[in-house]
């Protein structure tokens, strides 16, 4: 008889959601926890009066064959849609189309929309932070929350979170521990913006090659958006770690007059605006480890930050994780 194993996974985001499937599917009991109210990580959307807004990965991109595969259930299911926005690149002298061919998908009808189709059956305890894991005297592993609450015992535990919240749950593996350790997470600022009437622009996505942002999307391009003519524009890594205390409505005001300049108009009074800081946006450099583990010890670790960023990634690393799990007898 295959022996079936109580798992916990902290942190709900793609590598999470992807661990959790296939040790589910595995026949293994996984229990997800997430400190947020909802699933995805940063694939993050809000919900408004002005339309649904992707505050956090903006679209994904799919080249590894097993990624496809999955990605082609998500499509059949309604969960995601591809989105052919028309591109533009802002370098330093002027704004181009981009003769960009690449393939890019997004949740439909919104972004979290591909997390809750993950999440389905799966047992999910939202809005609790995981601050220490205990190794008990029979191998197993119970979880302490922020409020002192127990939760386990596990017989295994998968930490998929951004490697800075990682570092304190893995005392007891040394060399996981440092690893995570090792890895620098960029900030970012997303400003969100909706307007009464579209703005005249073909713009509907733009790679920023200076000043302040880093990206913009005309967020009600994509499918299933309704609403205002709704905007997110991103800030590079440089110009959120110089911001990082800067009150949200001085943030809104630059990365609006950083908006104009990209696309060369007049910014009307917006709707709506909405700004959200991310201490932890991107990974920065490229790790090529794929998942990390401590087999002995029944502890695993997952993320984009294994495999250099991007969600994709971050799902491949999930599949690893389960996979080195599940070869371990």
């Amino acid at each position: 008889m295959t022996q079936t194993f109580e798992i916990a996974i902290i942190g709900a985001g793609m590598a999470g959601l992807s661990a959790a499937t296939a040790l589910s599917e595995a026949g293994h009991r996984v229990v997800l926890f997430d400190k947020s109210r909802g699933s995805g990580g940063r694939m993050s959307t809000k919900r408004t009066d002005s339309g649904d807004l992707d505050m956090g990965a903006q679209y994904f991109t799919a080249r590894d064959s097993h990624f496809r595969q999955a990605l082609q259930g998500w499509l059949d299911r309604g969960w995601v849609a591809e989105w052919s926005p028309r591109l533009f690149i802002r370098n330093e002298d002027e704004l181009l189309e981009s003769p960009d061919d690449q393939q890019r998908y997004v949740g439909s009808p919104r972004m979290t929309s591909l997390s809750r189709g993950l999440l389905e059956n799966l047992e999910f305890i939202s809005q609790t932070r995981i601050t220490g894991l205990q190794h008990t005297d029979d191998e197993r592993w119970e979880l302490q929350d922020d409020t002192g609450a127990s939760h386990g015992p596990f017989d295994r535990v998968v930490v998929a979170t951004p490697a800075p919240q990682a570092v304190p749950l893995l005392g007891a593996a040394a060399h996981l521990e440092q690893a995570a350790a090792q890895v620098q997470m960029q900030p970012g600022w997303t400003l969100a913006l909706g307007f009464a009437e579209p703005l005249d622009t073909a713009v509907e996505a733009c790679f920023v090659r200076v000043g302040a942002l880093d990206w913009i999307s005309r967020n009600s391009s994509k499918p299933g958006r309704q609403g205002l003519d709704t905007w997110v524009l991103q800030s590079n890594p440089r110009w959120a770690m110089g911001n990082l205390e800067t009150e949200k409505s001085q943030v809104c005001r630059e990365l609006s007059t950083a908006f104009a300049e990209v696309l060369n108009i007049d910014l009307p009074k917006p709707a709506f605006e909405l700004a959200h800081r991310w201490l932890y946006a991107r990974s920065e450099g490229n790790c090529n480890w794929g998942a990390l583990a401590a087999p002995e010890k029944g502890l695993y670790v997952c993320g984009d930050w294994c495999l250099g960023g991007r969600l994709e990634n971050a799902w491949i690393s999930g599949q690893q994780a389960a996979q080195t799990l599940l070869e371990r007898k």
